[in-house]
């Protein structure tokens, strides 16, 4: 089985679409998305739509994991108001809801059943990657947990592929067999899709200049 695994989209619809559209083959490749669909971005709210609509058009062939993004959205609508949230994206997030008439309650629980990771044969897809030293990596509120680890990460005996820490290009760790594919989409960089093969290694990798309109 052939994956296609995207970083950090925060929110930037077109540039997503753009990389789906010239570089995903729907019919011979798993997508994987490592998180952080919503914020920074001007279209978190079409940002989600889409990753839902390919959820329920590709069933089992398109998976779309939790972020720390995801996670903080979440914490606030169980427990408002969560200002850290809201002052890294999240705010905006809530006008681009609001102006876009989506209703934000169906969104938020899609994205609270999202997995905390993606675990294949030869591959292990997660937003922050498990670190070497950490007392429980599914911990959503843990530093060094799936979710929030920017530390050094253990090796799985497979490639691991992760987003959250931007990056100026993608970064393969020998030691720790692990991709690091979050290239700043939401700054003004670009976003990065990744072909894996069944075997797990990497054969290709495509980058897209981030859209204007998502700026």
């Amino acid at each position: 089985m052939n994956h296609f695994v995207v970083g950090d989209i925060h929110g930037c619809f077109y540039t997503f679409k753009k990389l789906l559209d010239e570089h995903w083959d729907p019919e011979k490749e798993v997508l994987v998305q490592v998180g952080d669909l919503v914020d920074r971005g001007k279209h978190a709210p079409q940002t989600v739509q889409l990753a839902r609509q390919l959820a329920a058009d590709f069933p089992g062939r398109a998976h779309f994991l939790k972020g720390n993004h995801e996670a903080m959205m979440l914490e606030h609508f169980a427990k408002p108001p969560n200002y850290n949230w809201l002052r890294q994206g999240g705010q905006e997030t809530l006008d681009q809801y609001e102006a876009s008439g989506r209703d934000i309650n169906s969104d938020i629980q899609w994205i609270d059943a999202l997995p905390l990771f993606y675990d294949h044969t030869s591959l292990y897809v997660s937003h922050a990657g498990i670190a070497q030293n950490t007392h429980d990596p599914f911990d959503e509120e843990n530093p060094y947990g799936i979710l929030w680890n920017r530390s050094k990460l253990k090796n799985l005996n497979k490639l691991q592929i992760v987003g959250h820490t931007p990056l100026k290009a993608p970064k393969y760790d020998p030691e720790s067999e692990a991709y690091y594919i979050d290239t700043g989409a939401a700054y003004d960089g670009k976003l990065t899709g990744i072909k894996i093969g069944a075997d797990g290694i990497p054969t290709e990798l495509f980058q897209v200049k981030t859209d204007s309109r998502d700026l």
